[in-house]
């Protein structure tokens, strides 16, 4: 990272890799719940929920290469197995064993609320310190908040349905 921009940081670089490295894995576990979802899901409305899950799943890969971005300017790098997204994840995973849309929609309206949380918190960690992280935070969080809304929506169509 250059001179001056660790200079401008007012943060503990250290903690600020700890939380990026768990959204990193976050994000990639989420990414993986919707794209296996998206294969495996059954039920009414499938090809509506199956096009979500997809858009989603797209969305969270690109929020992890903007976090292992931002992670690799800060020095830090990211976790680089599955194994070590399970060790340091915040949000999990939530397997689709059962593979019906509205089990799945529910899963990752979860997923979602704790991305959100996680997020918000992050925005509030680095306000003020980190300009470039917060921006970043900004942006995924207001993916974070349309998705759960996406998956609300359609849960709700789906409970319509007689």
């Amino acid at each position: 990272m250059g001179k001056e921009a660790i200079k401008i940081l007012q943060i503990d670089v250290k903690k600020l890799l700890t939380t990026l490295n768990k959204a990193f894995a976050d994000e990639w576990l989420a990414y993986y719940q919707y794209w296996l979802g998206a294969k495996l899901a059954k039920g009414p409305m499938k090809d509506a929920v199956v096009t979500e899950l997809t858009q989603h799943a797209t969305d969270e890969l690109r929020h992890a290469q903007m976090l292992a971005d931002r992670i690799i300017q800060l020095g830090g790098t990211p976790p680089i197995s599955p194994e070590e997204w399970y060790k340091v994840t915040g949000c999990g995973y939530l397997e689709p064993k059962k593979p019906h849309v509205k089990i799945l929609l529910q899963q990752n309206i979860k997923g979602e609320q704790c991305a959100i949380k996680a997020y918000n918190d992050l925005i509030k960690m680095v306000k003020d310190k980190d300009f470039v992280t917060y921006n970043i935070a900004m942006q995924i969080l207001a993916d974070e908040v349309e998705h759960e809304e996406d998956l609300d929506n359609l849960l709700e169509d789906i409970s319509l349905i007689k």
